[in-house]
């Protein structure tokens, strides 16, 4: 346990106290579903303000100005969209296919009062949603993640994206078939970790 609590995080975000005590309540949830649904890896659990809530919260400041609608892609237990919806994204859409995940999702969004909407279904059957980002975490190689974000921004929007130590491999093998303009962000709770954000997707 590294000692990185709620009060670390506020200081770190620079979060409301309603705000810290919205996702203070997450993290509750978090703890009580854990046991019965494979949430997040079990290790991570003792360090969750760290390894979950300030990795997902260090994307806010990423964002774009005035983004309005953010797709995040396979979702899990929440991390990163919920948590941006949290910090105050406006309209969030989690597309997570695990029946019981997303049963976990909406009683967070509705306890925290998060303006989220939750797709109980695959990403490539999710149509009809034009994001100004999309996001994920720890989900699939780029080639794909790229081939999955495109439907929601085309080229005008951005992707925001936590990619660990094989993100050069990844960024090489997906130029066959994508142009884009990456940027890289220096991961704060991980050292092999890297945000990168990009722009100007287009297929190749």
């Amino acid at each position: 346990m590294s000692g990185f609590d709620a009060v670390a995080f506020q200081e770190a975000t620079g979060v409301s106290r309603e705000t810290l005590d919205r996702l203070i309540a997450y993290e509750g949830l978090l703890r009580k579903w854990q046991p019965k649904i494979n949430l997040v890896g079990p290790s991570t659990l003792p360090d969750a303000w760290k390894r979950h809530f300030l990795d997902s919260a260090q994307l806010y400041p990423l964002l774009p100005d005035h983004t309005r609608v953010l797709v995040d892609l396979g979702s899990g237990a929440g991390f990163p969209g919920l948590v941006l919806a949290i910090l105050g994204v406006p309209q969030v859409h989690l597309i997570e296919s695990d029946v019981r995940k997303c049963a976990f999702l909406r009683e967070v969004a509705r306890v925290c009062e998060a303006p989220v909407t939750v797709h109980t279904k695959r990403i490539e059957t999710v149509t009809g949603i034009d994001a100004d980002v999309v996001t994920a975490r720890a989900l699939a190689p780029l080639a794909d993640l790229f081939g999955w974000a495109h439907p929601f921004i085309g080229s005008r929007g951005k992707c925001l994206f936590l990619k660990g130590a094989a993100l050069d491999d990844e960024l090489t093998a997906s130029t066959r078939y994508w142009t884009m303009e990456p940027e890289r962000f220096d991961s704060r709770t991980d050292p092999s970790g890297t945000i990168l954000r990009v722009s100007d997707l287009e297929r190749a």
